[in-house]
This record gives C-alpha cells, sequence and structure tokens, in this order.
C-alpha cells in the first residue's frame, strides 16, 4: 500500500479530466493470480501494437517507459512489432465486443499500465485478470505446435500473447 494515495489527471486524445488514485506502490502488490512475465516499459521497447499505442500519453506515465519504445511516427506499422506481423483488431471490434471498460476507452493495455502504476477498481481488476488468463490457451497452442525457439512458427500468436504481457520468447 502506498504511504500516501496519488491522484492522477488524465488529458490525451482519448480522455480528457479524467481522474484516479493510485493506491499501491509501482508494480507491487498485484492480484495473487496476476503474474505479468513483462512490465508495460518492457512492452513498449519490445514493439508492441503497430507502434501507435498511447503515443500522446507521456504525461501519464514514467518518462522513462517512453526512451526506447518502438512507436510508428505516422500510422501503425507491423514492422515496429517484435514479431514483424499485426496482431491486433481494431478498438471498434473490442468496443463491439464489449471488452472495453469505458474508464479505459484503449482496451487491456491501458488498464494493465493502470495497474501496474498502483490503480485498483477491485470488479474491473477481476474481469481483466481474468481475460489475461483465459490468453494461456495461445500459449498452449505455441507449446504444443512449435519447437522451443523457433520464432518463425506461430508469430501472430506469440506477438498476441506479447501484447497480453506473456513473453512469449521463452516458451
Amino acid at each position: 500500500m502506498r504511504k500516501k494515495p496519488i491522484e492522477i489527471l488524465v488529458n490525451d486524445k482519448m480522455q480528457k479530466h479524467y481522474k484516479y488514485v493510485l493506491v499501491e506502490s509501482i508494480g507491487k502488490n498485484f492480484d495473487r493470480e496476476f503474474k505479468p512475465q513483462l512490465t508495460p516499459k518492457e512492452m513498449l521497447e519490445m514493439g508492441v501494437f503497430g507502434g501507435k499505442y498511447m503515443t500522446d500519453c507521456g504525461n501519464e506515465f514514467p518518462k522513462d517507459w517512453y526512451k526506447k519504445a518502438k512507436f510508428s511516427p505516422n500510422k501503425r506499422d507491423a514492422k515496429i512489432n517484435y514479431f514483424k506481423v499485426n496482431a491486433s483488431q481494431p478498438l471498434s471490434v473490442w468496443r463491439a465486443k464489449g471488452w472495453i471498460y469505458k474508464e479505459d476507452p484503449r482496451g487491456w493495455f491501458q488498464w494493465y499500465c493502470r495497474y501496474f502504476m498502483g490503480r485498483r477498481i477491485p470488479s474491473e481488476d477481476k474481469r481483466q485478470i481474468k481475460r489475461w488468463i483465459a490468453m494461456r490457451r495461445h500459449i498452449s497452442q505455441i507449446k504444443n505446435n512449435c519447437r522451443a525457439e523457433d520464432f518463425s512458427c506461430h508469430t501472430k500468436q506469440r506477438q498476441a500473447v506479447l501484447h497480453w504481457a506473456y513473453d512469449s520468447r521463452k516458451f
């Protein structure tokens, strides 16, 4: 638990005047079922979401998350992704399926970044962690169909699980 909660004010392209409170220390006190293998900073440095995710959020998150982040200057670019493939669905699909929580209009990764920073919303945290756990089926498919360290096998699935903080280079 943080000694003193910190209030964050968000003003970016997708949210204006949104406030939330950090109640935990950064990277600490995660739910016991939630054990991400990568931090948000590591994910951004490896190359995720075609380099167009949270490029306008530099005031919300630590500056060092952005120092080595792989971003695309114009539009989403699969070549920026670690596995050089597009493994993302458009935000419109996520909205249509009801996967977007109103407080995190960019989706799961935005939730994860804010959770990592220390924000806690028990009901939403439980929902998002359940979704994270469900990604394990993709890990099983990679493990069952690819030789260890064959990064050319199931590249789209490897990139997809990377988007969910699983280190797909390790299986």
